[in-house]
């Protein structure tokens, strides 16, 4: 390489050097070198796309602190909407903002992709358009339920494999299953926890001093003045 940096002084990089002393060698190197390029820029490509996934699932989780206080839109809730709350998970679902918070507690927890899964799917059953409901099931399955999906959701394998047949010809119902197991899944796991979590107790405490305790019919948790769940 030394006699080929006297003969041509004006090639100082390494991919310009290499493809001036394959062309010296003959057709024949001039090839192997183009396969090694190719084969270089596709190894690139993967490390790129791994690259991208990665972030992809780590970057929801960014910034997120266990201890971190909950936003504008939870300090706008009042104490006695969050009570109605407890009354059931389908209560706290049918409220924008008790979605908000809910999600705000998973992200904590780092399982958003449970709600965030369960408001794909419930857009996706208002579809009519074939085209875009094809696209939309095509995202719900590549983010959600393939497997090492970016936010991969926990269902088992002859729905994960149902979906997936499903895809060529996607129907309004092809993700019920999926969606019915994550919503069990909140229901039965994470919404009892989120009744006891400061995220809640945060919004329900927030009471004038001398109230003594806080009742109301639920099926759930009876708070009293100090945010404290007896369940």
């Amino acid at each position: 390489m030394e006699t080929l940096l006297l003969l041509f002084p004006q090639f100082s990089f390494t991919a310009q050097k290499e493809e001036v002393y394959f062309r010296m060698l003959g057709p024949g190197a001039t090839q192997a070198a183009k396969m090694k390029e190719d084969s270089s820029r596709q190894k690139d490509k993967e490390r790129t796309s791994r690259l991208s996934l990665f972030l992809a699932k780590s970057g929801s989780h960014e910034n997120v602190s266990p201890h971190k206080t909950t936003n504008s839109t939870a300090n706008n809730v009042s104490p006695e909407l969050a009570l109605r709350w407890s009354d059931s998970f389908e209560e706290l679902l049918s409220h924008s903002d008790g979605v908000e918070v809910f999600s705000q507690f998973l992200r904590k927890e780092f399982s958003e992709e449970n709600i965030e899964f369960w408001l794909a799917c419930e857009e996706f059953k208002t579809i009519d358009s074939r085209t875009k409901m094809l696209s939309k099931a095509k995202y719900i399955y590549t983010v959600f339920c393939e497997t090492d999906s970016p936010k991969e959701i926990n269902i088992d394998y002859n729905t994960r494999m149902a979906i997936q047949r499903s895809m060529a010809k996607p129907t309004k119902g092809c993700f019920e299953a999926a969606q019915q197991q994550v919503y069990n899944l909140m229901k039965k796991d994470s919404y009892p926890r989120f009744l006891l979590s400061d995220t809640y107790l945060h919004l329900t405490r927030r009471r004038g001093p001398g109230a003594t305790m806080f009742r109301r019919r639920s099926r759930s948790c009876v708070f009293n003045e100090r945010g404290e769940a007896a369940c």
